[in-house]
C-alpha cells in the first residue's frame, strides 16, 4: 500500500504580475477550505472581488489538507489506479460546478465538437495533394475556433495564450482579414464588438479619442484597478483605419449592406478620426504620441520599445508616422468610398477616392528612400525618414498605396539574404544597428506579418513571391508541435537539417497566425471573391513546389457557394469548376494588377 499526494496551489498573481510587472500593494489569500469533498482556493482582490478555485476529483481523496490531495493506493500485477482532476477558476456568483466530472467531461466535450462541426459546416474546407500541409491546415482552422470567445456583439477571436487571451482591436481585424475567404462570418463578429467598444469621448488615461477603435480589453484586477490601463484601453494608431478596411473588404466579401448601414455612423467617426485627432500637425498623415503614463511608447503592430529608429541606432523622437499606417489609411480611404456608393453617396465616394490619390502621391514622395531602395520605416517628429530596412514597408503593398512601379523592388529586397531568414520575412533587415533573431521586433519572423506581405505581393501580380512565402512557412509549420505557427519565432537563418528556433515567450496558438495560412493561400492563387458580380477570379494562380493540387470546397459566393479544384500542369496551374450555386462565374485572368 502506497500514499499518492498531488500538491496543489495559487498565487493568484495577475497576468502582468507574471509578466513582471511589480504591484505597490495586493489583495489577500484566504484560508483553504473544504466543501463537498472540493477543495476551494479563494482571492479577495483590491477591486473587491472574490476569486475562487474549485479542485473537485472523481473519486473522494482519503486526506484532504490545505495543498494536497493524498490517495491510499495498492496496486497488484498490472492493476492500474485512475484519479481525474478537474480545476474551475470562478467567483461566488457563478454557478457550481457539476459534482460528477465525468458529466462534465462529456458535456463539454460534446459542446465542443457540436462547435466544430458547426463551424465546419459554415467555413469554406480545403484540402490538398500533401496530407502534412493538410495537419497544417486543420490545425490552423481548429486554433481558429478555439481562440474564437462569444460576447455580446457576436464571436471574437481572442488574440492568443498565454499572454493575450482578451479580445485586441487589431488582431482582431487582421485575424479576420485572413480569413474572409474560408468564413467572412468572422469579420461580422469583429466589426460588430469593434463599433460597440469605440471610442466616444477623450479619455488620456486610456489614450481614447472620439472614433479611435480599441487596442484591448482586460478584465483582470491590475487592469480594473486602473494600475495599468489596459481595462478598456485605445492605444493603437492602426487599429481605426483597419477597421474601416475591415469593414469594406467584408462588404465585397459578402454583400452584406445591412451590417454596413448599421455600422456607417462607426465608419463616418473613424474616418473623422484619421483626419482629426489622429493627424494632429494636420500634415495628412496619421501619427501617435502616447498621452497614458502607463500606456505603450509604440502604438503601431510594433509595439515594444525600440523597434523605430534612425540608421545610427538611435531612437525616433515623436510623434511618429509609420509608414503601413498610411498603407492603411488609403485603403480606408478607398474601401470607404466603396462602401459610399454602395449607400448611394456618390459625392461622398468621389471625395474618398480624391482623398485617397492624395496621400498615395505624398506619401511616395516623403517615405520612399532611393538610398536604401524601401520605404522609410516612419517619419519621426521632425518629419525626417527613419531609413531602415524592415517588413513594415512590405506591408505597404497590402492596400496598394505603393506605385506600381515600387513593389518588384519592394519584394525582391524582401527576399534577399539580409531581410529572409529561409523560413520567412524578418521584421529587420540583418544589416541594421538593431538587428537581433532573438528580439520581439527587430529581426524575428511573425505568420501574420508574412501574410499581409504575401496579399501585397499579390495585388501586384507577384505570386509567385507569395508562393515562396507560403513553401518556407509551410516547412516551418512542419518543425513545429502540433505543426502549429507561433505568435512569432526567431530570425535566425536557415540551416540544413536544423527546424526554426522558438521565441521562448510566443504566443502559442495566437489566433492572426493561426490565420495566416489561408492569407498566404489566397495570395498565392490570386483569388478575389467579389459578391456583386457572383465572380470567383484567379489572377495568374501558382502552387507552390510542395503542392499539385487544391480542392475547396463549400466557397461562399453570395447565398451560394462553389466548389473548385486547382492542379499543376506543366508551367501553369488549371482551374476547375466542380459545382456553383446559381449564377456564380469563374474568371482567370493571367495578368494583375493594383486594384
Amino acid at each position: 500500500r502506497h500514499v499518492v499526494q498531488l500538491r496543489f496551489s495559487a498565487d493568484y498573481a495577475d497576468v502582468f504580475e507574471v509578466r513582471g510587472f511589480q504591484r505597490k500593494k495586493r489583495g489577500t489569500i484566504q484560508p483553504f477550505s473544504l466543501k463537498n469533498e472540493t477543495l476551494i482556493y479563494s482571492y479577495l482582490g483590491l477591486d473587491g472581488e472574490l476569486r475562487q478555485t474549485h479542485i473537485i476529483f472523481s473519486q473522494p481523496p482519503n486526506r484532504l489538507v490545505d495543498g494536497a490531495a493524498e490517495f491510499d493506493v495498492a496496486l497488484g500485477p498490472k492493476e492500474s489506479f485512475t484519479v481525474e482532476v478537474r480545476i474551475h477558476c470562478m467567483q461566488p456568483s457563478d454557478p457550481l460546478p457539476h459534482p460528477n466530472p465525468y458529466t462534465h467531461y462529456n458535456t463539454g466535450f460534446e459542446a465542443l465538437t457540436r462547435k466544430m462541426r458547426e463551424a465546419r459546416g459554415r467555413a469554406c474546407s480545403i484540402t490538398t495533394s500533401n496530407e502534412v500541409f493538410n495537419q497544417w491546415l486543420d490545425r490552423s482552422f481548429e486554433d481558429l475556433q478555439m481562440l474564437l470567445t462569444q460576447t455580446d456583439s457576436g464571436s471574437y477571436p481572442y488574440a492568443g495564450t498565454p499572454w493575450f487571451s482578451t479580445p485586441f482591436g487589431r488582431d482582431g481585424i487582421v485575424t479576420a482579414l485572413e480569413c474572409l475567404v474560408i468564413d467572412p462570418q468572422i469579420a461580422n463578429g469583429v466589426l460588430s464588438f469593434l463599433a460597440s467598444t469605440q471610442a466616444t469621448a477623450y479619455e488620456p488615461e486610456r489614450d481614447a479619442e472620439p472614433g479611435k477603435v480599441i487596442h484591448e480589453v482586460r478584465q483582470g484586477e491590475v487592469s480594473q484597478l486602473n494600475e495599468l490601463p489596459f481595462g478598456r484601453y485605445y492605444g493603437s494608431v492602426d487599429a481605426t483605419p483597419l477597421f474601416v478596411y475591415l469593414a469594406g473588404a467584408y462588404f465585397q466579401r459578402t454583400g452584406d449592406l445591412e451590417l454596413i448601414r448599421g455600422l456607417w455612423p462607426n465608419i463616418q467617426a473613424a474616418l473623422a478620426w484619421i483626419e482629426g485627432d489622429g493627424d494632429k500637425d494636420q500634415d495628412g498623415y496619421v501619427e501617435y504620441g502616447r498621452q497614458a503614463p502607463l500606456g505603450l511608447v509604440h502604438q503601431g503592430w510594433k509595439d515594444s520599445k525600440d523597434p523605430v529608429f534612425h540608421s545610427d541606432g538611435t531612437s525616433a523622437q515623436g510623434p511618429i508616422a509609420l509608414c503601413e499606417v498610411q498603407a492603411y489609411v488609403y485603403g480606408a480611404w478607398m474601401q470607404a468610398a466603396s462602401l459610399a456608393n454602395a449607400l448611394g453617396l456618390h459625392a461622398d465616394a468621389i471625395a474618398l477616392q480624391q482623398k485617397a490619390h492624395d496621400l498615395q502621391i505624398r506619401f511616395d514622395r516623403d517615405f520612399w528612400c532611393e538610398d536604401i531602395g524601401t520605404y522609410a520605416i516612419a517619419l519621426d517628429g521632425q518629419k525626417r525618414p527613419c531609413r531602415i530596412q524592415t517588413s513594415n514597408a512590405g506591408q505597404c503593398l497590402f492596400s496598394a498605396i505603393a506605385l506600381p512601379h515600387r513593389a518588384p523592388l519592394i519584394a525582391e529586397q524582401l527576399l534577399n539574404d539580409a531581410n529572409y531568414s529561409g523560413w520567412g520575412v524578418r521584421t529587420l533587415a540583418a544589416n541594421e544597428q538593431r538587428y537581433n533573431p532573438l528580439s520581439y521586433h527587430n529581426g524575428s519572423v511573425w505568420p501574420h506579418d508574412n501574410a499581409l506581405i504575401a496579399y501585397g505581393f499579390s495585388r501586384y501580380g507577384l505570386q509567385h513571391h507569395a508562393s515562396r512565402l507560403l513553401e518556407d512557412l509551410f516547412q516551418a509549420s512542419s518543425n513545429f508541435d502540433l505543426h502549429r505557427l507561433p505568435e512569432l519565432f526567431c530570425g535566425f537563418p536557415k540551416r540544413t537539417g536544423e527546424g526554426p528556433t522558438l521565441y521562448p515567450v510566443a504566443c502559442n496558438p495566437q489566433a492572426w497566425a493561426a490565420g495566416a495560412v489561408f492569407m498566404i493561400l489566397q495570395a498565392t492563387l490570386g483569388l478575389v471573391i467579389n459578391d456583386k458580380e457572383s465572380t470567383v477570379e484567379f489572377h495568374s494562380p501558382v502552387l507552390p513546389p510542395c503542392l499539385d493540387e487544391i480542392v475547396m470546397k463549400k466557397l461562399r459566393v453570395g447565398t451560394g457557394s462553389a466548389d473548385l479544384r486547382l492542379r499543376r500542369y506543366n508551367q501553369g496551374v488549371s482551374v476547375d469548376l466542380l459545382h456553383a450555386d446559381k449564377d456564380i462565374r469563374l474568371h482567370i485572368i493571367k495578368q494583375t494588377r493594383p486594384e
